[in-house]
């Protein structure tokens, strides 16, 4: 079960990140879902919460009365306390017997999949420790976070590799829908079907998910498909589209080329740049091992897009792949103010991360996005990479 091999790297965490003890303080987990609650709790709570593991091996769950089954049904942890009116004094009886040296929570400025706790329940817990010593105990739990969540399980990663596969399959059916006339909007139509076919949801919201651009008139970035758009022959056909399978993400981008008539092959700008993407993915790849930093990975492909003569793409090169389609952790990016630190994490064995990036040509956007695990050895791709343009 994931959720037990998730907790049992956390145990493993807490000495590698200097921790004596990690705590989730949460409530009302449906409305505001922290990220520990997801990694090792698996269920909802409603009255403050506490989850605390400690460097001894304790694991200890302070939930309100009517949420104690829930918690003991998913086996995660060892002492599950109920209470009816107040959390403190539960909380400080816990706290007192592992007296952690240092207490990690649930913040971060960087990475958002360690961001949970709110500021009012920062707040509330400031109150609760008051006159214990354990307020000057608190640091961030950050680091453990991002490694819990970017060091994939062997199951985590099959469920990321099953997930790609269905995608892959969808994509197999697309290029018989792409011809003159059809819309963005008819083309995403299409991809939904095929998600309620093999009953799998969009990795993201519908409503986006897939990203279709047709031609040089199509916005790109985070948009939706047009219903005014269409295809029309001489036209870049892009598709970036994913699947959430036992809740778990791909992420892929797509391209196809609708030929004019008399054309065999693509205009000579569209495969040049498609080829700089490509080459830009395998210097990124290339470089992608255990030990690097985001920032240098980013780089590598940069400097491939930068030195064929095209301006830089104005975003990250991959990000976390895995519970979320943008998993957290760490990031293969610039080393951006909006990016902080997370570009400057060392990698690790068992991140997954895409790798992505577009160029801009009259035809339209050429996009790729691969999904990628990192092994000691070097990187894996999970998914059957696009080495050629497809032409309709």
């Amino acid at each position: 079960m994931i959720l037990h091999e998730k907790a049992d790297q956390a145990q493993a965490l807490l000495t590698e990140t200097g921790l004596d003890c990690w705590l989730t303080f949460a409530r009302e987990t449906e409305l505001h879902p922290d990220p520990g609650i997801e990694q090792v709790v698996g269920a909802n709570v409603v009255r403050n919460s506490a989850f605390l593991f400690g460097s001894g091996g304790e694991r200890v769950a302070i939930v309100a009365n009517f949420d104690t089954s829930a918690i003991r049904a998913k086996g995660v942890f060892r002492e599950v306390i109920g209470y009816d009116e107040d959390v403190r004094g539960p909380l400080l009886d816990a706290l007192r017997r592992l007296d952690p040296r240092t207490i990690g929570l649930n913040y971060s400025s960087d990475d958002v999949t360690a961001d949970g706790l709110t500021h009012g329940q920062w707040q509330l817990l400031q109150q609760l420790l008051s006159g214990t010593p354990y307020l000057d105990r608190l640091t961030s739990a950050a680091p453990l976070l991002a490694r819990l969540r970017g060091r994939k399980t062997p199951t985590e990663v099959d469920r990321i590799r099953r997930a790609v596969a269905v995608t892959e399959q969808i994509v197999g059916q697309i290029t018989a829908q792409i011809r003159p006339g059809v819309s963005e909007r008819d083309l995403a139509v299409f991809v939904h079907a095929r998600f309620a076919e093999r009953n799998v949801p969009p990795a993201w919201a519908a409503e986006g998910c897939p990203i279709v651009n047709c031609g040089p008139s199509s916005d790109v970035g985070h948009t939706y498909p047009s219903p005014t758009i269409r295809v029309e022959p001489g036209h870049l056909v892009h598709i970036d589209l994913g699947v959430r399978l036992e809740g778990y993400c791909s992420d892929l981008q797509r391209m196809w080329y609708v030929r004019r008539p008399g054309e065999s092959a693509p205009p000579a700008d569209v495969q040049r740049a498609f080829d700089t993407v490509v080459r830009a993915i395998d210097a990124a790849a290339a470089l992608l091992r255990p030990g690097v930093r985001g920032f240098e990975v980013d780089a590598a492909a940069r400097t491939v897009v930068v030195e064929a003569g095209y301006p830089e793409f104005k975003h990250g090169l991959g990000h976390g792949l895995g519970r979320a389609v943008h998993d957290g952790g760490a990031m293969l990016g610039p080393r951006w103010a909006c990016y902080g630190r997370n570009v400057d994490t060392v990698i690790e064995a068992g991140n997954v991360f895409t790798l992505e990036l577009g160029i801009l040509t009259d035809s339209g956007l050429v996009g790729l996005e691969e999904d990628v695990r990192v092994t000691p050895a070097g990187c894996e791709f999970l998914s059957d990479r696009q080495r050629a343009l497809v032409l309709v």
